[in-house]
């Protein structure tokens, strides 16, 4: 079989998540990627093209594995999932994020696998209040169609992951160095372009969501592995930063970075931002809101975190702070406004693309 390292399988190795996770991994283990995009490539990691909407797919990518590796994998770390910021598409979670997960556990059945570490959301719980905590036992109340399809997920991985042992992990939104976070990157967008938009919210002002850096996400991959022997055979883990930004702390921190001085934003009733949002969507010559409709009731869902769990079994803390993280997207945003726009894939408004970048 090839090389001698431990062997560890990860789904949506193409993604953000996935092939950074395979760049920590690489210098240790020999990683295999699937995805059906193969993209970037380095020593110590082989792509795999597979789609887990098929089941000839995953059943040709796992014998590929067998025959090339062998029957042992040290851990499965599996990201690939279906999300769509825009809502539809139930039928998409269903085939790819639920039945992929059963695909995949059913081929494992043939190997000799230790761990199976799956990327769910903390979105699976419902909200709390300013000032309350959410944990791994808070309840599980999905609101919209991907964190229902973690849920069903993480059942089928309760009942199906057999002699592995499975831990499920209820991840806060990601962001990185270039920010690469869609509400964010959203968010700091409607300030910069003077939006109506940026002055109106949906609900309370004093709500938000915790986040995450990604360095943080990959570093608690890592202890996971590590401490894979030695972790219980069931366990579900909260991760993410435990001070939350509300959603006017951060308004007023983009506009001070951006434009010095203090930003005003009302707190507008959820029916009457509906309205709104429904006009932007279908009103001829007007700019397309990245704001859907069927956001504004969740629009002031607050998540804060309890992470104590995973410090205390995987030895995890984060290191970054999303406060300190703001002033260098600006500083980038400012010095190259359509490169910034580009690397997060917002649509410039006329006056940013007359900018020089």
């Amino acid at each position: 079989m090839a090389g001698e390292k431990e062997v560890i399988l990860i789904t949506g190795c193409s993604g953000r998540i996935g092939f950074r996770a395979a760049e920590r991994f690489a210098s240790q283990y020999q990683v295999v990627g699937f995805d059906v995009s193969l993209v970037g490539k380095f020593p110590g990691m082989e792509l795999v093209s597979v789609d887990m909407g098929s089941d000839e797919s995953v059943k040709e990518g796992m014998e590929y594995v067998l025959k090339k590796y062998g029957n042992k994998l040290a851990s499965v770390v599996h990201l690939a999932a279906y999300y769509n910021f825009t809502g539809g598409g139930w039928g998409h979670y269903q085939r790819i994020t639920v039945d992929g997960t059963k695909r995949l556990l059913k081929a494992l059945e043939s190997f000799q696998c230790d761990q199976f570490i799956f990327s769910s959301t903390m979105l699976v719980h419902a909200p709390c209040q300013v000032g309350q905590k959410i944990t791994e036992e808070s309840p599980v109340v999905p609101s919209w169609q991907y964190p229902k399809s973690k849920v069903l997920t993480e059942e089928a991985i309760m009942k199906g992951h057999g002699n592995m042992s499975a831990l499920i992990l209820r991840i806060a939104g990601v962001y990185d160095d270039r920010c690469h976070s869609i509400p964010l990157s959203n968010q700091i967008q409607r300030i910069y372009e003077n939006q109506l938009e940026g002055h109106v919210f949906a609900g309370d002002l004093s709500h938000g969501a915790s986040f995450m850096h990604m360095d943080d996400l990959i570093d608690a991959l890592q202890l996971s592995v590590e401490k894979r022997k030695t972790l219980p055979k069931e366990l579900t883990l909260v991760l993410g930063e435990e001070t939350t930004l509300s959603y006017d702390t951060l308004q007023k921190e983009f506009s001070r970075l951006i434009y010095g001085k203090e930003w005003k934003t009302w707190s507008l009733p959820k029916p009457l931002a509906k309205v709104g949002a429904v006009l932007k969507q279908y009103v001829p010559f007007v700019q397309k809101t990245f704001i859907k409709p069927w956001m504004i009731e969740l629009a002031d869902d607050h998540y804060e975190l309890d992470c104590s769990k995973a410090k205390k079994m995987l030895g995890w803390n984060p290191k970054r702070e999303l406060r300190k993280m703001l002033p260098l997207w600006i500083q980038e945003l400012k010095a190259e406004p359509l490169a910034w726009y580009d690397e997060n894939k917002l649509k410039p408004s006329a006056w940013v693309a007359k900018q020089k970048s």
